[in-house]
């Protein structure tokens, strides 16, 4: 199975629900597409971290002893540097397994969320819904 080193900033965002990935929202989107193999939207990063986190966690089970509670706004970056001085800054990440993520259409997903789609203005750009 292909796996992709991912910072372990990155991991630790899915995994605690913390953003505190080095590369932002770049960081989420990066692990999180590669491991549904999805280009998922904004507000599809959540479901898509309640089904990938539990993976990195049966991938690397030493993560679960991570306790994000002592993580704030103004110490996040020095609680990130801690974590890696102990776990190691880069770590393997294999995708989910067949059947761990739900292929939704982005629309549909909001629709279902919002309940009433006329509060969305859907664009298409080349052959993508935005």
């Amino acid at each position: 199975m292909e796996t992709k080193e991912y910072h372990l900033s990155d991991i630790v965002s899915i995994t605690t629900g913390r953003p505190v990935s080095n590369r932002h929202i770049e960081g989420v989107y990066d692990i999180l597409n590669f491991m549904t193999g999805d280009n998922l939207f904004t507000h599809q990063l959540g479901r898509a971290s309640k089904e990938c986190g539990p993976v990195i966690l049966e991938q690397h089970p030493q993560l679960k002893k991570i306790n994000s509670d002592e993580c704030s706004t103004d110490n996040w970056q020095e609680w990130i540097n801690g974590l890696v001085e102990k776990y190691g800054e880069w770590l393997p990440i294999a995708p989910v397994g067949e059947g761990q993520h739900m292929k939704i259409n982005p629309v549909a997903e909001l629709e279902s969320m919002i309940g009433d789609l006329s509060k969305v203005v859907v664009c298409e750009v080349g052959e993508r819904e935005i």
